[in-house]
């Protein structure tokens, strides 16, 4: 299964592909950071940030895409930069027709280090040694695009297999 990871920002957009399955090692496809820059005008960094996505699903043709959940800060502006990126993000895998599963930042630190609330430093260390990589990739965005990969991968993969096999039961019951 090819996953690509979007760690959403307007600044900076991490993107991350990753390949892996039950059993196989995970495999670094590529990783990367789309940028804007601040001071051009909003819809022209969405747009910026929406091309990229585009680019990375043509290119890398993900089976699934894992994007990080919105969550509350005190910062407004922060949230709602996040929020738009992260919605170019979901049109571009709509458009694609390309599964989409949303994971809270705690979700994804717990799956790759074993605690949720472990620093940015810890998820870079823990993605490049599970990824075997020779340090952690820079800047940060694009090491928490490969952990939102690799939680989807671990994580994703698991609840997809249930949601599968509820729907098998229900079918085998005749239910509606």
């Amino acid at each position: 299964m090819r996953v690509l990871g979007i760690d959403p920002g307007l600044t900076r957009c991490g993107l991350g592909v990753v390949d892996g399955g039950s059993g196989r090692a995970l495999t670094l496809v590529e990783v990367g950071v789309a940028g804007s820059e601040s001071s051009v005008d909003l819809h022209h960094r969405l747009a910026t940030i929406y091309d990229a996505v585009c680019e990375w699903i043509h290119r890398h043709e993900p089976d699934s895409i894992a994007i990080e959940r919105v969550f509350s800060q005190h910062n407004l502006r922060t949230v709602m930069g996040t929020a738009q990126a992260g919605a170019v993000a979901l049109l571009a895998a709509a458009q694609a027709d390309i599964p989409v599963a949303l994971h809270t930042p705690s979700e994804v630190k717990a799956a790759v280090t074993g605690h949720g609330r472990a620093n940015k430093e810890q998820v870079g260390t823990m993605v490049a040694r599970l990824l075997r990589m020779d340090s952690p990739p820079r800047p940060a965005d694009a090491a928490d695009a490969l952990a939102l990969a690799i939680c989807h991968l671990w994580r994703g993969g698991a609840q997809q297999r249930i949601e599968q096999a509820r729907a098998a039961a229900l079918a085998g019951r005749g239910s509606p």
